[in-house]
């Protein structure tokens, strides 16, 4: 049996990718601008001393001439004065506006300075969160890692415990183990399947029914020894609790909605060979996956599928052994995938597929034996798919399709031989309804 491999050898590796964080470390810019007083002040001196530094050279240039005072002011000097001084006022002006122009500059320099800055540092702020960010989500996958590692080691260990329960000698500690097994299918859906083929596997081991399993003597298969000694049965009978315990498990989860976390449905069981002495399947879906019944032998007991659903997947009862059990399809649907029934004996007991629904896929009972007991389709309704019982053989028992509607589909029995045909209604004219083919036909 194989186990998902599990991840104790296996060291986490979780990869993070972020690009580069550029660095910021260089000096916050500053401004150095004396006040604008200060400021002011000294470029209106340092304007006067230029001034009057061209004065004194334009002076030196001519010679140093003589001031020369008349006694009186004239109109055209004072005009020239007042020219001058307006003319020294208004380079003054030009001076202090120049400093302002200068200090508006180097501020809107230094704020555009201190905007780049700023713009880099929430840049860079944004690149710490994204690795943050990214450290996080990887020690979370780390963690989740290391979580469904440790729990694969303890699916692994409650598998190996369950197994060596359903090993043991005493149905007690067996019955535990299927309760076990079962329940670690539920929670552990990468192992689900393997759970599953566990209790399959069980259930395919040798077998033989106590003596109350059938009111008349059993025909004993292959891997069937005789019962011989009270202790014996008593061994028969628990063991018998067992597999009835897994089919009752098995069916339970069957029966839940696809949407529910421990449902069942989709997965494979591989019943072949089995021996049912009892058993309930009733309302299971079996609408996936790949069922098999090939082989099994229903030797006693009663065999429920009442309610059960056949609407995917591939359903196998090909060879079975109906041979003393009461096995019912009463009310069974049959709408989609194969169910096969090819070279199946029916034998004593009955089989009962009293009001199924045949509307889709194929059903084949193609080869199969009637040998004895009661095959009852009674109040069945055939509305679509085929249904086939080519080269079947009723050597004896019953066939009954009283009440049965025939209203698509398709069901045929070319190549059938009957000793004893099976009964129908009496038909309008006497002549069989559209898509019922039978034998010689």
């Amino acid at each position: 049996m194989k186990l998902p491999a599990s991840q104790d050898s296996i060291r986490p590796e979780v990869h993070v990718a972020v690009g580069p964080i550029p660095a910021v470390n260089g000096p916050v810019p500053e401004l150095r601008l004396w006040g604008i007083r200060r400021s002011i002040a000294l470029a209106v001196a340092a304007a006067l001393l230029l001034i009057g530094g061209l004065v004194a050279a334009a002076f030196w240039y001519a010679g140093w001439p003589g001031l020369r005072r008349d006694g009186t002011v004239t109109a055209g000097t004072l005009f020239d004065l007042l020219k001058l001084v307006f003319a020294v006022v208004a380079g003054i002006g030009g001076v202090v506006a120049l400093v302002v122009a200068y200090r508006r500059q180097r501020v809107a320099e230094h704020a555009n300075a201190l905007a780049e800055l700023d713009q880099k540092l929430a840049h860079a702020a944004d690149l710490r969160a994204e690795v943050t960010k990214a450290l996080a989500v990887a020690a979370d996958e780390r963690a989740k890692i290391e979580i469904d590692r440790n729990g694969v080691r303890l699916f692994n260990e409650r598998f190996t415990k369950a197994s060596e329960q359903l090993g043991s000698e005493k149905a007690a500690v067996r019955l535990a183990g299927v309760y076990a097994m079962a329940g670690l299918a539920d929670d552990w859906r990468e192992g689900r399947q393997t759970c599953i083929d566990v209790l399959c596997a069980y259930l395919r081991m040798p077998y033989t029914s106590p003596p109350d399993a059938s009111n008349e003597a059993l025909a004993q298969a292959d891997n069937q020894v005789p019962i011989v000694d009270a202790d014996t049965a008593r061994a028969a009978r628990e063991e018998r609790e067992v597999r009835h315990t897994v089919i009752r498990l098995v069916s339970r989860r069957l029966r839940l909605t696809e949407d529910d976390a421990a449902s069942w449905r989709g997965y494979d069981f591989d019943f072949t060979g089995a021996v049912f002495d009892g058993g309930d399947f009733s309302d299971a879906r079996f609408t996936g996956g790949q069922v098999s019944f090939a082989g099994a032998l229903f030797s006693g007991g009663q065999v429920s599928f009442v309610g059960a659903v056949f609407a995917g997947g591939r359903v196998s009862f090909d060879r079975a052994m109906f041979t003393g059990a009461e096995v019912d399809f009463v009310g069974a649907l049959f709408s989609g995938g194969r169910v096969s029934f090819v070279r199946a004996v029916f034998g004593s007991g009955a089989v009962s597929f009293d009001g199924a629904e045949f509307t889709g896929g194929r059903v084949h009972f193609s080869r199969a034996v009637f040998s004895g007991g009661a095959v009852s389709f009674d109040g069945a309704e055939f509305s679509g798919g085929a249904v086939h019982f080519s080269r079947a053989v009723l050597s004896g028992g019953a066939m009954s399709f009283g009440g049965s509607v025939f209203s698509g589909g398709r069901v045929s029995f070319l190549g059938a031989a009957f000793d004893v045909r099976p009964t129908f209604d009496d038909w309008p004219g006497g002549r069989p309804p559209d898509g019922l083919v039978l034998p010689g036909a």
